[in-house]
This record gives C-alpha cells, sequence and structure tokens, in this order.
C-alpha cells in the first residue's frame, strides 16, 4: 500500500501516477487535502491523461482526483440494473 501522506513532500514537483491498466496521469502538484492527516484528494495543474499507449486523452490546467486504491463502485442515479428486460413493469 502506498504511503499517501508522502504526496506533500511533492507539492510544486511534477508526478506521475500509474495506474493499473496503463494508463497515466501526469502533472504538477498543487496541494493535498485535507492539509493534515490521510490524503484524500490531491489537487494539480497542467495535468495530461495518457492512456497505455502513452496518447495524451485529456488535458486539464487544473484537476482534483483522489489517489488511493479504488475499493469499488455501484450506480447511485439512473437505472437500477435490477430490472429484466421484456418484463412488465
Amino acid at each position: 500500500m502506498p504511503e499517501y501522506g508522502k504526496l506533500r513532500d511533492y507539492v510544486s514537483h511534477r508526478v506521475t501516477f500509474d495506474f493499473d491498466t496503463g494508463a497515466r496521469i501526469v502533472g504538477y502538484i498543487t496541494s493535498c487535502k485535507p492539509p493534515t492527516g490521510p490524503v484524500q484528494v490531491v489537487a494539480m495543474a497542467r495535468v495530461d491523461i495518457l492512456d497505455a499507449t502513452g496518447r495524451v486523452l485529456e488535458h486539464h490546467e487544473e484537476f482534483s482526483f483522489v489517489p488511493n486504491a479504488l475499493v469499488g463502485f455501484r450506480v447511485t442515479e439512473g437505472p437500477s440494473g435490477r430490472e429484466v428486460v421484456g418484463t412488465p413493469p
């Protein structure tokens, strides 16, 4: 497990975040939130999001993201996925 608190040491540095798919986020860390305790959000500037081949997918002047490991996801709005196609409501 990465030591996320160390990210505060990299404020004003250009860093690369690598993901299991080969995608990368590259940019300058401007701050970590909250200011103390476990880092939950990293704010960055001049950010490129690259695919596994190194192609730039997006560029952002400012970008915030959660640098922690994803533990799951779920639908919070919209179709629930419980409806079976072809059955009456």
